[in-house]
This record gives C-alpha cells, structure tokens and sequence, in this order.
C-alpha cells in the first residue's frame, strides 16, 4: 500500500534530479563542451511619416517644355566699294556715275575677194618694138618661137628675162631677148593696186610675113 507521503517524495526526487542536470549542464558550459547559440538579432523597421517637402501635390502638374525655334542666320551684307575719281576725292558728297556698258561691236563684213591681173605687153600706146630678125638667120632659112618669162615690176620695167623655151636657134633666141629688155609692160594689179608679177612673152620668126 502507498502512503500519503508519496506524492511529496515524487517532486523532491523530481527537484533533485532537475538540479543535477543542471548541474551538470553548468559544468558542461564551463569546460565549453557544449555552447549555447548566440541569440538572433532583432531587426526593427520604422515607417517614416512623409513631410510637406516631400508629400506630392495632386494638383501641381509640372508645365511641358515650349520648343525652341532657332532664328534664320543671316549672311552679313558685303560693304559696298564706291570708286572715286580726282574731284569726287575733293567733294566727299560726290557720287560717281556707273560706266556705261560698251556696245557690241559692229559685225565686220567679210574682205571681198580682190581681181588679180597679169602684166600686159600688147598694148598699143606702149609702142614696144618687134625684135630685129637676124640677116643670117633670114639667109639660112632660120625660123621659129622663142617663149620668154619677163619679172615685171610695179613701175612696168622689166627687172628679169629668161629664156623658157627657146626656137631652136640661138641667134633668134638672142634677138628676143635683146628685144624685150628695152620693152614696157602694164604692171600687174591686185585690185586697184599695182604689183610685181610675171609673164610669158611669146615671139615668132617667120620668114612667111
């Protein structure tokens, strides 16, 4: 049978064997066998009232930028250059006239072609004698034409006479030539002026005149 001092034992026993724990339980920290964890630190977060400098005005709506026009830049205007002649220099409110444009020139009409002639030998009013037959030449029967380039000058003189082709006999080829020497020719025109030229002469013997 149990008696009624039971239960009273039961929590002094309880008690005692609670304090050898942690008795031993001290003992253990002590000689750091085992460690208590360190305790978790506290995070704590505050809720900052907004003031009037940061609280937003509903009814403030922030203007829209204007756009920027920029201005058409303008050349500077050159400054004008005024020539001054000798007495616009002494009067310095003398303005002086602009030149007067020149007129196209007249168109120049094409030179007309100038009439060229030849020097001329069978003019009457010349009076140019015929060359002397040779009396030998008449004896032996010696006859033919003799062709002659006479240069003839401005003045009508002949400067130059050559034989170019002779009669085949020198005796009337001499006689030509003795002849036409002393003659005057109507010089040569180029337009309306005399010029240098030259001709041909031709001059036969015939013994049949």
């Amino acid at each position: 049978m149990y008696s009624a001092s039971h239960p009273s034992l039961d929590r002094r026993g309880l008690a005692w064997v609670l304090a050898l724990h942690g008795a031993a339980f001290w003992g253990l920290l002590q000689m750091k066998v085992i460690s208590l964890p360190e305790p978790l630190a506290a995070l704590s977060v505050s809720l900052l009232q907004p003031t009037e400098a940061t609280r937003p005005d509903p009814a403030v709506v922030p203007p829209k930028p204007r756009p920027v026009t920029r201005k058409p830049e303008t050349m500077p205007t050159p400054p004008s250059v005024q020539l001054t002649t000798p007495e616009s220099a002494a009067s310095p409110s003398a303005a002086v006239a602009p030149a007067p444009t020149p007129a196209p020139p007249a168109p120049v009409a094409a030179p007309v072609a100038a009439t060229a002639t030849q020097p001329r030998f069978d003019a009457d009013y010349l009076d140019n004698p015929k060359p002397a037959y040779p009396a030998l030449s008449r004896r032996s029967g010696e006859q033919g034409k003799v062709v002659l380039r006479v240069q003839v000058a401005a003045s009508g003189l002949p400067t130059e006479v050559h034989l170019h082709a002779g009669s085949g006999s020198s005796r009337l080829d001499n006689a030509a030539l003795d002849a036409v020497r002393r003659w005057k020719f109507v010089p040569a025109r180029l337009g309306s002026e005399p010029v240098a030229a030259s001709v041909l002469v031709p001059i036969v013997f015939s013994l049949k005149d």
